[in-house]
C-alpha cells in the first residue's frame, strides 16, 4: 500500500473530519461505478464515524448500480435542487469524487462555487478525491488526487489505509471501493497492472465482500432491450476503418426510443469492438439525452495509444490514456466526420 499524503496534510485531514458534524459527497455528471464507489463509501465511513452524510449527483446514475450499498439515499440534483442546495450548504465538509473541475458537473457549477467562497473563507473545507490529470488547483482545500492509480476508489483505498482504516472498514465501505475499481478498469482487464492495485483488493475481501456478486449485479444484469441494443450496435451501427485498426459506433435519440434504452444501457459498449484482432480504437458516439444540440464521444484504446490527446484535440475532452470522453455543440454526422479526421491525423500511431 501507498502513503499519499504527507504527515502534514494527513494530520489536517483528520482534524478536519474530527470537527466536522454534515458530511457532503458530490461527483461528476452520469455518475458511473468508480463515482459512486467512491461517494459511497465515503458516506458509509462517514456514518460509520457518526457524522451526517449525504451523496449529491448531478443526474441519473445507470439501474445496474442501483444496488450499491447506500444507492437509495442518493440525492439527484436535476430532480432535487433545493434540497441538494441545502445539503451542500450547509456541509462543514465536503469531498469531491471522481472529478477533477466543477465544469465536470454540467449544472451544479453555481452550488459549487458557492461551497468554493465557503471554503475559501474558512466556513468550510472541501476534499477532492480523484484519480485524472489536470486538477484545477484552485477547486479544493485538500487535493487527494493521483492520476495514475487506475480509480478514485484506488485511491481512497490508500488513504484509509495510511489513516489507519485497514482493520476498521466496514463492508458496505469494501464493497463500495471495489465495485469502482472493478468498473473502471473493465473488471481489471486495462489499468490495472500495477500490482499494489491487488494488494488493495485483498484489503477489501479481507474485510467479508462478496466479489463474485458484485460482478454479476453489475455486468449480468441487462435487460432484454440492453440485450438488444447491442446486437444492434455491433450488428448494425459499428463501423471499422479500413487500414486504421479503429473503429465507430453512433447512437441517436432517435434509436435509443426505437430500442427504449435508458442510461446505463449503453455502458460497455464502446469496448466490445476491442475485441476484434488488431483493433487499437473504439469510439462510441451518443446524442446528449439532457442537452440537445450536443453529442458525447466514448473512446477507449489499447496499449500505447493516448485516446486522451486524441479527445483533448478534437473533442473537447480528456481522460486517461485507454480511456477517456468528449463532448461537441455538433450534430452525429458532424461528430464522425470529426472522428474521421482524427483517425487520419493519428494514423501513425494507429497503424504502428
Amino acid at each position: 500500500m501507498e502513503k499519499i499524503l504527507t504527515e502534514e496534510q494527513l494530520a489536517l485531514l483528520q482534524n478536519k473530519i474530527d470537527e466536522a458534524q454534515r458530511v457532503a459527497c458530490v461527483c461528476h455528471v452520469n455518475p458511473d461505478g468508480d463515482a459512486l464507489g467512491s461517494t459511497l463509501g465515503i458516506m458509509a465511513w462517514m456514518k460509520a464515524l457518526g457524522k451526517e452524510c449525504a451523496v449529491v449527483v448531478p443526474n441519473r446514475f445507470p439501474d445496474f448500480l442501483q444496488w450499491m450499498p447506500g444507492a437509495s439515499e442518493i440525492v439527484r440534483y436535476d430532480k432535487h435542487a433545493d434540497k441538494a442546495d441545502a445539503i451542500l450548504r450547509q456541509a462543514d465538509l465536503l469531498w469531491v469524487c471522481d472529478m477533477n473541475a466543477p465544469s465536470r458537473s454540467l449544472g451544479m457549477e453555481g452550488i459549487l462555487a458557492e461551497c468554493m467562497e465557503r471554503s475559501a473563507k474558512g466556513e468550510s473545507f472541501m476534499v477532492m478525491a480523484d484519480h485524472h490529470l489536470d486538477p484545477q488547483p484552485d477547486f479544493c482545500n485538500l487535493q487527494v488526487s493521483r492520476h495514475e492509480m487506475c480509480a478514485t476508489c484506488e485511491v481512497l483505498c490508500h488513504l484509509l489505509w495510511q489513516m489507519g482504516r485497514k482493520d476498521m472498514l466496514t463492508e458496505d465501505e469494501a464493497t463500495c471501493l471495489y465495485t469502482g475499481m472493478m468498473t473502471d478498469t473493465g473488471a481489471f482487464t486495462y489499468a490495472s497492472t500495477r500490482g499494489v492495485i491487488y494488494e488493495c483488493i485483498s484489503l477489501l475481501l479481507a474485510r467479508g465482500i462478496d466479489k463474485d456478486r458484485i460482478y454479476r449485479n453489475v455486468f449480468w444484469t441487462s435487460t432484454p432491450n440492453r440485450m438488444r441494443l447491442v446486437g444492434y450496435m455491433l450488428y448494425v451501427k459499428m463501423e471499422t476503418i479500413p487500414g486504421m485498426n479503429a473503429s465507430v459506433m453512433t447512437l441517436t435519440n432517435q434509436e435509443r426510443r426505437m430500442l427504449g434504452v435508458k442510461n446505463g444501457d449503453t455502458e460497455g459498449i464502446v469496448n466490445m469492438p476491442l475485441q476484434i484482432q488488431g483493433m487499437r480504437l473504439s469510439v462510441f458516439i451518443s446524442e446528449d439525452t439532457e442537452h440537445p444540440g450536443f453529442v458525447k464521444f466514448s473512446l477507449r484504446s489499447v496499449d500505447d495509444f493516448p485516446c486522451n490527446e486524441m479527445s483533448a484535440r478534437f473533442f473537447n475532452g480528456g481522460g486517461h490514456k485507454n480511456a477517456s470522453g468528449g463532448r461537441l455543440q455538433c450534430s452525429i454526422e458532424e461528430a464522425v466526420e470529426i472522428f474521421h479526421r482524427a483517425v487520419k491525423e493519428f494514423a501513425p500511431m494507429l497503424t504502428n
